[in-house]
């Protein structure tokens, strides 16, 4: 199955305030959508927010080299055009988003990847592979 697309379900807050980050912050295109939850098409893949209201969200943190990560994360996989697209537009909004880094440089499996926090404190992260060819190479 080589073109297989994913589907994630995830609780959030407020349905406004989530379509506004994807949509408009992000980009990001709206599926079907109640007044209850949406379906937002992130690249081609799914992922359903229902309105819940108050959860607990606590993030847990791993080091990877010298990065502290947030082990609770998504994210998406884009060519470094759309990244850097991206980066430097979300990076200008005043949002939440971390600084660029390279990790595994000029190792198997070097990418570029940043975070960002969507309204519901859920990390979204994009990164962009220099040989996408290695995504799974071991």
């Amino acid at each position: 199955m080589k073109n297989a697309e994913f589907h994630l379900a995830l609780p959030c807050e407020d349905i406004e305030k989530t379509k506004d980050f994807y949509t408009y912050k992000l980009g990001a295109k709206l599926g079907r959508s109640t007044d209850g939850w949406i379906d937002i098409n992130l690249y081609g893949n799914q992922i359903t927010f229902t309105k819940v209201g108050d959860f607990n969200f606590d993030f847990k943190n791993y080091r990877l080299g010298d990065h502290v990560l947030p082990s609770f994360h998504f994210g998406v996989i884009i060519d470094i055009h759309s990244w850097g697209k991206l980066y430097s537009r979300l990076f200008s909004m005043d949002l939440d988003v971390t600084t660029e880094v390279t990790f595994f440089e000029k190792k198997v499996g070097e990418h570029l990847s940043f975070f960002v926090k969507d309204p519901n404190g859920y990390m979204v992260e994009f990164k962009s592979f220099k040989d996408h060819r290695e995504i799974f190479t071991v």
